[in-house]
């Protein structure tokens, strides 16, 4: 719906007219594994709640999932693990709606300006100026729809300035953050769309540059993530 007043109008058309979606004539039977999922107490009216398991409580069988609705009311949910992983050791998901992130280093020689590819090999210096390269593809016109660059501590864009951008045919706002670089679009028309940035490095060391995360707000299940990226900077 096109306001947050039209989805409150529309959500309470829809709950006051037909069947009564908050009766608890229904009941629905949650298996994981050998276990029955029987919760301790659920929200009143809407029956929500949430279980969860520790990595020591974790076995195969848990794979193996059965739900059972009973009755005529709507029920819904949602399954997922959660793990924590070193950022530079993250791989890349490809999906409907991807995101590839390349790093060149700038640099000026007889021909001009070129940009050489930089990898965990090729380390870099102070003061080096590096152009960061989004590239999205996505399969079908999509709304809404936030992209997100990590970005190493080494690194200081070079535009500080938040606003609203035009290019590639589709207009976005983009804003730096403290750790991150964010591009979020209203319209993401079906095709493939090339968008750069600089940073400056401005300091020493071994830094992990983190991911790049593109996903659709309003659905969620449309998202996927490059793999993570390490960088080395030298004195000179």
């Amino acid at each position: 719906w096109e306001s947050t007043h039209a989805t409150m109008d529309a959500v309470y058309a829809l709950l006051s007219t037909g069947s009564d979606w908050f009766a608890s004539g229904g009941e629905t039977v949650i298996a994981v594994g050998n276990e029955f999922i029987e919760p301790e107490s659920k929200e009143l009216g809407t029956g929500y709640f949430k279980q969860s398991w520790s990595k020591t409580e974790i076995e195969p069988a848990m794979g193996n999932v059965a739900i059972e609705q009973k009755g005529n009311t709507p029920a819904w949910g949602a399954l997922y693990w959660q793990y924590f992983e070193d950022l530079d050791k993250i791989e890349g998901t490809t999906a409907s709606l991807d995101v590839k992130k390349e790093l060149y280093k700038e640099q000026t020689g007889e021909s001009g300006k070129q940009l050489v590819q930089i990898t965990e090999a090729s380390p870099l210096t102070v003061g080096d100026k590096v152009v960061v390269r989004l590239t999205v593809r996505t399969d079908r016109d999509m709304e809404f729809v936030h992209l997100k660059d990590m970005r190493a501590a080494a690194f200081e864009p070079v535009n500080q300035l938040s606003g609203v951008n035009w290019q590639n045919g589709v207009i976005y706002y983009q804003t730096s953050k403290d750790a991150s670089t964010n591009y979020y679009f209203d319209v993401l028309p079906r095709g493939t769309y090339v968008f750069e940035y600089e940073v400056y490095v401005n300091r020493v060391g071994s830094y992990s540059n983190g991911i790049t995360t593109i996903q659709s707000m309003y659905a969620p299940e449309f998202t996927s993530h490059t793999r993570g990226i390490k960088i080395n900077v030298n004195s000179h």
